[in-house]
């Protein structure tokens, strides 16, 4: 039998950091308004960067992680909801960056779930033989999408990218579990980003208390479904929507007291797709999570849609 694990990861966000102090300039708000509702301090705006430099460079790190080469990469999963071109995909223009040469390349766009779901269709790829080795990337430049006038919506998001080398290895070796995802369409008015010049809007209430009711059920169960307690986690990487909605969860859903709750929203902002590999990267490569280590992702938001997996940390 054939599985799959994360052997590397890599991210990337652009240099340009917007303070609170500065959004106050733009809106009608303050560094204790926004602290206080979303918990966020900073947040990274790409200025001349491409969605596909951003994507680009988080693979490239990953790669150099890995110690693999990118004609070993056979599989280009990207997610993300702000790409500008519809040909060629962002996968395929990330590919001919890296020099990838033929390999199936496409995107997925389920918004904040977005690296949960990539993540999940290559792990189902590599288990059916399809390909050896993936590269899987979260990748947004929300600024694009942003009213910079609506204080509402402005405050919350950023850009930034993050990726994972993931390649087929015997069961017993397993590093990616059963993937639980769904979806609430009746309810995906919630956030949308509409029209050729798009601007994203949400019903803030609604989705805290979906995100706050809904999701801490869900990521239990795919703990139980990876064959794990809750209690038995190292690590909770959930997708940086705000800082209160992470904690509630990360409150309802039975992890041990020293697992590490990824927060790197405080810093980030919200990246959407990106924001998943974006903090597990960072907290690997600080060292607060160890290799081996299982860690439940659990991605929500547009759509309503969600998916998460319990990884073991490469």
């Amino acid at each position: 039998m054939t599985a799959s694990r994360i052997v590397a990861l890599g991210h990337y966000q652009p240099p340009k950091v917007l303070t609170n102090d500065d959004l106050a300039k733009l809106v009608d708000t303050d560094d204790e308004w926004i602290r206080s509702r979303v918990g966020i301090r900073t947040r990274h705006i790409a200025v001349d960067e491409t969605l596909v430099d951003l994507a680009a460079e988080a693979a490239q790190k990953a790669l150099a992680a890995s110690g693999r080469q990118a004609h070993e990469v056979d599989l280009v999963v990207v997610a993300t909801c702000t790409a500008v071109e519809r040909s060629p995909n962002t996968a395929a223009a990330v590919a001919a960056r890296l020099g990838i040469t033929a390999p199936a390349a496409y995107d997925i766009n389920t918004v904040c779930s977005g690296f949960s779901y990539a993540l999940a269709t290559a792990d189902h790829a590599l288990r059916a033989g399809a390909a050896t080795r993936a590269l899987v990337i979260g990748a947004e430049r929300m600024s694009d999408t942003i009213d910079w006038t609506d204080r509402s919506t402005c405050v919350i998001f950023g850009d930034g990218a993050g990726a994972a080398v993931v390649e087929a290895v015997p069961d017993e070796q397993a590093g990616i579990g059963p993937v639980v995802w769904g979806s609430e369409p009746a309810k995906g008015d919630a956030v949308v980003i509409t029209g050729w010049d798009p601007t994203i809007s949400q019903q803030g209430q609604a989705v805290f208390r979906w995100a706050t009711t809904r999701i801490a059920p869900l990521a239990r169960e795919t703990c139980l479904k990876a064959g794990l307690d809750p209690s038995e986690l190292r690590g909770f990487v959930a997708h940086q929507a705000n800082l209160r909605i992470i904690d509630a969860i990360a409150g309802k859903l039975g992890a041990a007291p020293d697992a590490v709750i990824a927060r790197d929203v405080v810093d980030s902002g919200n990246t959407s797709a990106a924001s998943i590999p974006l903090a597990l990267s960072k907290l690997v490569e600080r060292g607060e999570l160890r290799s081996g280590d299982p860690v439940l992702l659990f991605g929500f938001g547009g759509g309503l849609a969600y998916a998460g997996q319990v990884v073991r940390c490469p």
